[in-house]
């Protein structure tokens, strides 16, 4: 199986051209290739597919072979792999996911790629959308959460995928690992959640650490980012524009008048390879 391994901000993903590579089982299979001891290793492994609704289908797979809806770090490196391997000379791209049309766009300046600028789409905020337990209409902003004796105060947005925000003044002081797996795990999320932990630096910068549902610890999420902001929003702590600075660097993230989330980073190749299935 011939592939590609990329990563946006250290969030790693193993890309496959399923149009012309066959796998007969995804998730098994992703579960093999992300090992990153027995494997290629990565957070994910996508397959790019045809789609009769956009140019592209882009299914996610996580390192323990869950399917995610959808992916804001993937979808860059899905762009930017699919322009400049000629399979498509669009420089803004329909993916269709599970979490409906993605639309990447390739930013070049001088002639040179800048940066991949992602609609993200519109943030859900109701808990019948997200999904959480409770009223559907119900919006969770600031609410008590109470784990083993410690009560977090979450904030619930969707962006295709669950996220359950939570603000700290010392993001360093954040165990991470520990509370992590509790709360994605928790029975107010019926089908799991990310979890991302922030600390406002000013009205412009958030500081963000994840654990992502089915994979960890991650270097860094992009819909995670984009609920990041939605929430600071929200909770009155920053501006609709800001930086959101992660473990693996830096996503600028815009909350636009048409209520969409557009999001710019970068998408690096790190290597390509023969993969013995």
């Amino acid at each position: 199986m011939q592939f590609t391994k990329w990563h946006g901000l250290g969030n790693d993903f193993v890309i496959v051209n399923g149009m012309e590579e066959h796998i007969a089982d995804y998730q098994q299979q992703a579960i093999a290739v992300c090992d990153r001891n027995f494997g290629i290793g990565a957070d994910g492994l996508v397959m790019l597919l045809p789609s009769d609704i956009a140019d592209f289908k882009m299914r996610i797979f996580n390192s323990d072979g869950s399917e995610a809806d959808m992916c804001g770090n993937a979808t860059r490196c899905v762009a930017r792999y699919l322009y400049e391997n000629k399979l498509t000379a669009k420089t803004v791209i329909t993916l269709d996911t599970l979490a409906g049309i993605i639309t990447p766009e390739l930013i070049f300046k001088n002639g040179t790629l800048a940066t991949v600028k992602v609609d993200m789409g519109l943030p859900r905020l109701k808990r019948g959308e997200i999904p959480i337990i409770g009223n559907a209409e119900e919006q969770v902003i600031n609410t008590p959460l109470a784990i083993e004796g410690e009560t977090y105060h979450i904030t619930c947005v969707s962006m295709g995928n669950p996220h359950c925000l939570i603000f700290v003044n010392d993001i360093t002081k954040v165990e991470l690992a520990l509370i992590g797996p509790k709360i994605e795990t928790h029975a107010l999320f019926p089908k799991k959640t990310n979890v991302e932990f922030l600390q406002i630096i000013d009205r412009k910068t958030i500081r963000m650490r994840v654990w992502e549902r089915g994979a960890g610890i991650t270097k860094a999420c992009g819909t995670g980012a984009s609920a990041a902001l939605v929430a600071a929003v929200l909770n009155g702590c920053t501006d609709r524009q800001a930086t959101v600075k992660l473990d693996g660097g830096d996503l600028y993230l815009e909350w636009a008048e048409n209520n969409h989330i557009y999001k710019s980073g970068p998408a690096v190749e790190v290597f390509r390879g023969n993969y013995l299935l």
